[in-house]
């Protein structure tokens, strides 16, 4: 599940989950479009969304998205409000997480990942392994040369990791 403004995100998201599918069935969402509740078992759920003020983005943070000339995503719901609605460690015993990050602020504090990864271990999810980010060259993109293949092969090893564990 993901959100994206300028679509860098949704590609991101795009190419983790053909890894992912590798190795099981894999089902993609944008966050306004995702399930408001689960109600089957999963084995793993990916998050991801761009980082905005050092965190996840909020309701400020998207508004000035659009001002900016953002053209998809949600004002109203983001991936803070999808878990805000999740269950406590009910659908799936792993989490994982990305963002997108402008690259000239790589060394920066903060993540939507991290930010999105503490979010869901305080819901009782585990992390199937640590955030990931993937880098832009603006606030609206491109993304940088390789990102798409390296979020392909992220996909993959996670899938690896986390359907091999829910085999065991």
């Amino acid at each position: 599940m993901y959100e994206s403004f300028w679509g860098n995100t949704e590609q991101v998201a795009q190419s983790i989950a053909k890894g992912l599918s590798a190795h099981g069935d894999v089902e993609l969402f944008e966050v306004s479009q995702a399930p408001g509740e689960i109600t089957e078992p999963l084995d793993l759920i990916v998050l991801g969304g761009p980082t905005h003020a050092f965190s996840m983005t909020r309701a400020s943070t998207r508004e000035d998205a659009f001002k900016q000339g953002a053209s998809q995503g949600s004002k109203d719901v983001g991936v803070r409000e999808w878990l805000q609605h999740l269950h406590r460690g009910r659908h799936a015993e792993t989490v994982a997480t990305f963002d997108t990050k402008v690259e000239k602020v790589r060394h920066l504090p903060g993540s939507a990942a991290r930010g999105a990864a503490n979010a869901a271990h305080k819901l009782g999810y585990k992390s199937v392994v640590k955030p990931m980010s993937f880098y832009v060259q603006g606030t609206s993109g491109p993304l940088l040369d390789g990102e798409l293949a390296r979020a392909q092969i992220w996909g993959e090893r996670l899938g690896r990791a986390a359907f091999e564990r829910a085999a065991n």
